[in-house]
């Protein structure tokens, strides 16, 4: 047992070593990972640059895109009030002809002719088509 223990390195001698690391070789690794860190930094930036970047130009698009959107429904807004303006005013026209009992009867029998038209039009091209075959 006595042989092992002599062949192993002592405790004092391992520190020893880190001593000697420490003047000089822990320093340059040191001062080394902090360029490596440095340049990772620096990629890290740059590739935070171009997201950012690309993210305020995304935006940009959508902003323009919403306001084309806003345009649009502007206008078809307005043109659905000019719309509904007509109808309103059509509608006032409707109410004064049926107000009168003798424009009521006028309308009644123009509606009776045009049913009585489209029936007519129907039945005549149904025989011509009968004979016709």
């Amino acid at each position: 047992m006595s042989y092992r223990r002599d062949n192993r390195p002592s405790r004092s001698s391992l520190v020893d070593g880190f001593d000697s690391l420490e003047e000089g070789g822990l320093r340059a690794s040191s001062s080394y990972s902090r360029e490596i860190n440095e340049q990772d930094n620096d990629k890290a930036m740059e590739t935070l640059h171009d997201k950012v970047s690309f993210l305020k130009r995304l935006t940009g698009d959508i902003h323009e895109e919403v306001e084309s959107h806003n345009q649009l429904l502007d206008r078809v807004g307005n043109k659905m009030d000019a719309s509904r303006g007509m109808m309103m005013g059509t509608m006032d026209r409707f109410k004064k002809v049926f107000e009168k009992k003798s424009a009521r009867k006028t309308c009644s029998y123009v509606g009776y002719f045009t049913l009585a038209f489209i029936f007519i039009y129907y039945l005549i091209r149904c025989l011509y088509f009968s004979v016709g075959s």
